[in-house]
């Protein structure tokens, strides 16, 4: 046997052995960056908001530091200080969201089915959905008075005109070549409502929904702040601020802010799983 051939069977591999060794090797796994990027802008908000506390551009006074808000924030919304008046207004704004959808979704759907029943209400629809809410306030005080029910009201009117509107230019702007489908197989009318452009105006619905209970929102704190109200985040900051407790003052805003990005956030996981074909 010569030296090579020795070599060789020394070198030679069982079959079931691989060659590329390296694929069984451990791998190591780097983070993901991208996943961080959405923390980027509240890390840079409070750092410049800290900044200009520590460097006195602005009196703490008017603008008390992040750490000492973020402090407030915490204990009021585990204690009496902001927790109730929280409730409150989530309350209200659900109230008047349920109000306007329970409405504003049949309604709308029955008006898209018709376009000329709908064009015949447009400007209508149009003029006060571009009216601020916040001008209809002395109506509203005329018409329910200074009481609970007059900041639901006035908030599910605006939330109203929101989801009407959605909900209409949905089923008007169906796919024509899905309603054309439709009526070729012999679909009925009601077939076609309830299974092509039902369907269909789902997901603009979703986008009216999401835009409803955000207006909704802010209705209502607007609403708590000069409507004689008694509790509430509108109540709240107004009463802070007169006060000049700007701790709770800018604490209770946050509230506002985390209670608002929150439904927005559930009304997206909602919409992605109920109309998850959207786009197809």
């Amino acid at each position: 046997m010569t030296p090579e051939t020795s070599s060789a069977d020394t070198t030679a591999q069982a079959p079931w052995q691989s060659n590329d060794t390296a694929a069984y090797a451990p791998t190591q796994q780097r983070f993901d960056w991208g996943k961080a990027l959405p923390l980027v802008g509240p890390v840079v908000l409070l750092l410049i908001w800290d900044l200009v506390v520590r460097f006195g551009l602005i009196k703490p006074i008017l603008l008390p530091a992040p750490i000492d808000t973020l402090l407030t924030l915490i204990n009021g919304m585990a204690g009496p200080v902001l927790l109730p008046h929280f409730w409150v207004t989530l309350e209200r704004t659900l109230y008047a969201f349920a109000i306007a959808t329970a409405v504003g979704m049949p309604l709308g759907i029955a008006l898209g089915s018709n376009e000329r029943a709908y064009r015949s209400v447009e400007f209508v629809i149009d003029f006060f959905r571009s009216t601020p809410a916040s001008a209809l306030i002395p109506l509203f005080l005329l018409i329910f008075g200074i009481n609970n029910i007059n900041k639901v009201a006035i908030a599910a009117f605006g939330a109203f005109l929101i989801v009407i509107f959605n909900c209409a230019y949905g089923v008007i702007n169906a796919r024509k070549q899905r309603v054309a489908a439709a009526k070729v197989m012999g679909a009925s009318r009601w077939q076609i409502f309830k299974d092509v452009l039902f369907w269909e105006s789902l997901q603009p619905t979703f986008v009216g929904l999401r835009s409803a209970v955000s207006m909704a929102l802010v209705i209502v704190v607007v609403a708590e702040m000069f409507i004689g109200s008694e509790n509430g985040l509108g109540h709240k900051i107004i009463d802070a601020q007169q006060v000049m407790n700007v701790r709770v003052m800018y604490a209770a805003i946050m509230a506002a802010g985390i209670l608002g990005y929150a439904l927005n956030v559930l009304f997206l996981a909602l919409e992605k799983r109920v109309v998850h074909w959207s786009g197809r």
